[in-house]
């Protein structure tokens, strides 16, 4: 099974490029992140000339997540389900051939001292809650997305700029820490220790060419499925060329 992820930062924007990259990478299973259209705008007809179908969970202008899969969809839940209000379209999960899988738009928290940085910690921490009252680590789950935080240093091409960031601060690493203290395995950093691999480069200051980037896309899967990931990479040409995603694809292949 390949499962991937990619925030495609519009899917309007980015549908040629994402069916391209599905006709000739042909993932079984692709989660989306800030697909930015309701569910009526999808491009459910496109998708599936691809081969695919799709679940959705869309919000106008911002947000808006997916599952799309070569075999149909089952158990799709949406949001988190706990009875607080849960207003933006972050969370969407379904199961694949009996691997529930979970795809994430962490928010991004802007800047370190304002309401949305609060916000972004505090859906992590309803995220680890969500996996506690639905799953344990021995099920078949995987979680991926946009995580909006590199969780080391080696994540990132100039880490001292960044340090103090929405995308690298100490708090914002400890409540991913504290998630994936659950029992979910970074699939990257299972099969690569080396630093230097990104998945996301600012459109400004020539910051792909100079690969000034951080690794904030993650697939991460649960212990019975780690011992079965063969592969893992990041797709840096699906960031080459015109008007491209300002991320790039994450990929891990189980056995």
């Amino acid at each position: 099974m390949k499962v991937a992820t990619w925030n495609v930062n519009s899917i309007r924007a980015r549908l040629d490029r994402l069916t391209e990259w599905l006709t000739v990478h042909r993932p079984d299973v692709l989660l989306l992140q800030e697909t930015k259209v309701t569910n009526e705008d999808f491009p459910f007809d496109a998708i599936g000339a691809a081969g695919y179908h799709a679940t959705v969970h869309g919000q106008r202008t911002y947000n808006g997540v997916a599952v799309l899969s070569l075999e149909p969809l089952g158990s799709v839940a949406k949001g988190f389900e706990d009875g607080l209000p849960d207003d933006e379209a972050r969370l969407i999960a379904a199961e694949v051939k009996g691997v529930t899988v979970v795809s994430v738009y962490v928010p991004n928290g802007k800047t370190v001292d304002s309401p949305s940085y609060g916000y972004k910690l505090e859906w992590l921490g309803r995220l680890r809650r969500y996996l506690d009252e639905r799953f344990t680590p021995e099920d078949l789950v995987i979680v991926g997305g946009d995580i909006n935080i590199a969780p080391e240093d080696r994540d990132v091409a100039r880490p001292e700029e960044w340090r103090y960031s929405v995308l690298c601060h100490p708090t914002a690493r400890e409540e991913l820490s504290r998630l994936r203290r659950w029992g979910l395995l970074d699939t990257f950093r299972l099969l690569h220790e080396d630093g230097g691999a990104y998945s996301w480069w600012d459109y400004r200051a020539l910051s792909f060419p100079k690969n000034n980037g951080l690794r904030i896309d993650q697939i991460y899967t649960t212990a019975a499925l780690a011992p079965s990931c063969r592969q893992a990479y990041i797709d840096r040409e699906a960031r080459k060329g015109e008007k491209p995603s300002d991320h790039a694809p994450v990929v891990a292949v189980f056995e």
